[in-house]
């Protein structure tokens, strides 16, 4: 027998994962991760769900778009007949004859003046009294009390203009008499409070108007400013606490910061209803010859309910352009609003 030492082979290491590899089940090589052999990384799936989502959605956007596109063509394609006959400026005359077809005169000055007018007072009262909702809403109301409310609060938005403009007729213009007339006897002199066109006693005017519009659009703009200031971010609350802020500070420097765009857009949400509100200022504002003055006791008639108050001209084409011609311009009004909403809310983000 030979005294030659004996060596043995090495052994193989075991796998990592203590046993199997991709050579069998005592193999010593690892998986390889599967990639993407263009770029290296992991494919995204796309989804039969996510890719009708995406396809509904964009077809959505599209027809809206189609239809706003075509309102906006069926009001110039009905509107130019009424244009060429009319004998006076659209835009700066006063005017509005529109019984014989042959001398048509009319103008939408002083009815985009009241629209504009009216629209603005009703926002003016409507704004803080909404964000003071939606700030004890979210809070200071307590839990027990906050859902109904909030649910009462909402309910405004379901009663019908009509209702609000009997209301506003038979109820608000006789109370709220006393103190029109002091204001006009007291502040006569500046010109939102100087004599108008309507009659402060009949109540038929924008003061009253404007009130009843503002009671109209408030639960919009409560409700969304509501919804965007209970989504501010707890951490930044708890932070202002910490810091030691009162109730009140943390409403001021974390909750009403981070909800200005959406009660920015709130507001402007609330004044799209006013401008085209029809019925209840129908009912309520008086009729007028006299022009316009930007008085809050004069009379007259906005865009939508000049509208509603030639109902009975509109079996004739060409009279019912000139009330189509002034809703283009409700139309394009609408459309300024909006797109200066938008400017605004973008420029109020960090």
């Amino acid at each position: 027998m030979s005294d030659a030492p004996t060596t043995s082979a090495p052994r193989t290491p075991a796998h990592p994962s203590g046993g199997v590899g991709a050579g069998g089940p005592h193999g010593s090589t690892p998986e390889a991760t599967i990639t993407d052999p263009r770029n290296g990384a992991r494919k995204s799936v796309s989804r039969p769900g996510d890719r009708i989502f995406g396809s509904l959605a964009t077809g959505s956007a599209v027809f809206i778009s189609l239809i706003i596109g075509a309102i906006a063509v069926f009001l110039v394609w009905r509107a130019v007949p009424a244009l060429q006959r009319n004998t006076v400026n659209f835009l700066t005359s006063r005017e509005w004859v529109t019984q014989d077809i042959e001398k048509m005169a009319f103008g939408v000055l002083d009815l985009f003046q009241v629209t504009v007018l009216v629209s603005l007072f009703a926002l003016l009262l409507a704004m803080p009294v909404a964000l003071g909702i939606a700030i004890f809403l979210t809070s200071y109301c307590p839990d027990r009390i906050k859902k109904p409310l909030a649910y009462v609060i909402d309910l405004l938005a379901a009663v019908p203009s009509i209702v609000y403009g009997l209301w506003g007729l038979l109820v608000l213009a006789p109370a709220i008499r006393p103190f029109a007339q002091w204001l006009n006897d007291n502040l006569g002199w500046f010109p939102l409070f100087a004599d108008g066109s309507g009659s402060i006693v009949g109540g038929g005017t924008i003061f009253t108007a404007g009130i009843v519009l503002a009671v109209m659009i408030l639960p919009t703009i409560a409700a969304v400013s509501r919804e965007v200031f209970v989504q501010t971010p707890v951490a930044h609350i708890e932070a202002a606490l910490a810091l030691g802020a009162t109730r009140w500070e943390v409403v001021r420097t974390t909750v009403i910061p981070f909800g200005k765009s959406g009660y920015i857009s709130g507001s402007m949400l609330g004044l799209g209803r006013a401008l085209g509100e029809t019925m209840a200022l129908y009912m309520i504002l008086r009729t007028t010859s006299q022009a316009f003055s930007w008085s809050l006791f004069d009379g007259g008639a906005t865009i939508a309910s000049k509208i509603a108050l030639g109902y009975a001209e509109f079996n004739n084409d060409i009279q019912a352009g000139a009330y189509i011609a002034a809703g283009l311009v409700l139309f394009v009004l609408t459309f300024v609003v909006n797109a200066a909403a938008r400017m605004v809310v973008a420029g109020k983000k960090d």
